[in-house]
């Protein structure tokens, strides 16, 4: 096993014991119920039928992630098995696996993917999931409450705390503080400076510092809510009112695999309230 795997193996325990923790002592009724959606997962109360949220992956890759390409389209033909009490979804692909289990304030999310292309996965590599209130073509399966149609209730996590995501530019995009410089020197290498998705998603000046995208409901009595552990861009507020928070990949070279922690948050409370869990979660 070389070290890359070795390192694989010990993250994936470890977090699959603090998975176990989270449901140490709750049986399935305490927990969210997981079900298939047509795009991937739904995620839902069982006590109250204003908390739902759907999980859809995914969505699109950025700069040579398994297509090359600055920015291209996934997939979410994946085949997922839920079990019966709705607490476990496992999607199990030759080079894509993923573990997504209940918890009682969301689901507990384990990705990992191996790099079976013809070629390496640089530093910047991501793909975007979408994490959402549901189909607009679908008005009846829509949950009201989080549609943020004035842009007033959804915040990534800036150099200062919650930031509201909306800015000049509503849909533009916020990248990780971090790995900046390597994507403004992708973007130099362009022939006009720009990047393919600009026209739709600007990008902003505003940096986000860590992998975690949350809404409040219009009311405030709810939050819904994306993290990863690591992580490339923040953006939202497309024809889906989506939250798109995108898991950085790379770099990976050809053969190798990586496991990347995630969590999906819907609970009764407030944005705060979230970004402290978050913090619990990855920053212990």
């Amino acid at each position: 096993m070389n070290r890359q795997r070795l390192i694989s193996a010990m993250i994936f325990v470890q977090f699959a014991l603090s998975s176990t923790c989270v449901g140490r002592g709750a049986n399935a009724e305490t927990l969210m119920k997981l079900t298939k959606w047509e795009r991937g997962l739904k995620v839902e109360s069982r006590t109250d039928k204003a908390g739902f949220a759907y999980f859809w992956f995914y969505e699109w890759h950025l700069f040579d992630a398994i297509t090359k390409g600055e920015h291209t389209h996934g997939s979410h033909n994946w085949k997922w098995n839920v079990n019966a009490k709705g607490t476990l979804a496992q999607m199990n692909a030759e080079w894509l696996k993923m573990k997504v289990r209940a918890a009682e304030d969301g689901a507990i999310m384990t990705l990992e993917i191996t790099n079976t292309t013809d070629h390496d996965w640089p530093e910047i590599a991501a793909i975007i999931p979408c994490f959402n209130p549901g189909n607009p073509r679908k008005p009846q399966e829509q949950n009201r409450i989080f549609l943020d149609e004035d842009h007033e209730h959804t915040y990534f996590l800036g150099a200062d705390g919650l930031d509201l995501i909306k800015g000049q530019y509503p849909r533009e995009i916020h990248f990780n503080h971090e790995h900046r410089p390597a994507i403004m020197a992708w973007q130099k290498e362009r022939k006009y400076g720009t990047f393919v998705f600009s026209e739709k998603w600007p990008t902003s000046s505003r940096d986000a510092y860590a992998g975690l995208l949350v809404r409040e409901s219009e009311d405030k009595k709810w939050t819904m809510g994306i993290a990863w552990e690591s992580f490339i861009s923040a953006q939202g507020h497309n024809p889906w009112k989506c939250m798109h928070l995108s898991i950085r990949v790379g770099p990976l070279k050809k053969g190798q695999s990586k496991v990347i922690r995630g969590r999906i948050y819907l609970l009764k409370g407030s944005k705060e309230d979230c970004l402290k869990r978050f913090k619990k979660d990855f920053f212990k």
